[in-house]
């Protein structure tokens, strides 16, 4: 089993990337006009998540972007996943 430093040595520019590349499309998101959807809440929600020393932060980032409505809507507005390519 690799060490944490082992760990920050093979990882951390990636991580570093994946964080940045985070905070350049939430500072695109806010210099735009218009209402906040869905999936902006879900961001906001997920973020804190990855601040706390619980062991299961990807699984509790996971819900946070999971629907948790029991009810059937009566008809689909979209048909397919949001945001898969064409």
């Amino acid at each position: 089993m690799p060490s944490k430093q082992e760990l920050l040595d093979l990882q951390f520019i990636d991580a570093r990337h994946k964080l940045i590349d985070l905070a350049a499309f939430l500072d695109r998101i806010d210099r735009h006009p218009g209402a906040d959807d869905f999936r902006y809440a879900a961001l906001k929600a997920a973020l804190p998540i990855l601040l706390t020393d619980r062991p299961d932060r990807a699984r509790a980032v996971l819900d946070a972007f999971s629907d948790h409505s029991t009810e059937p809507i009566p008809k689909a507005v979209f048909q397919g996943a949001l945001g898969a390519p064409r």
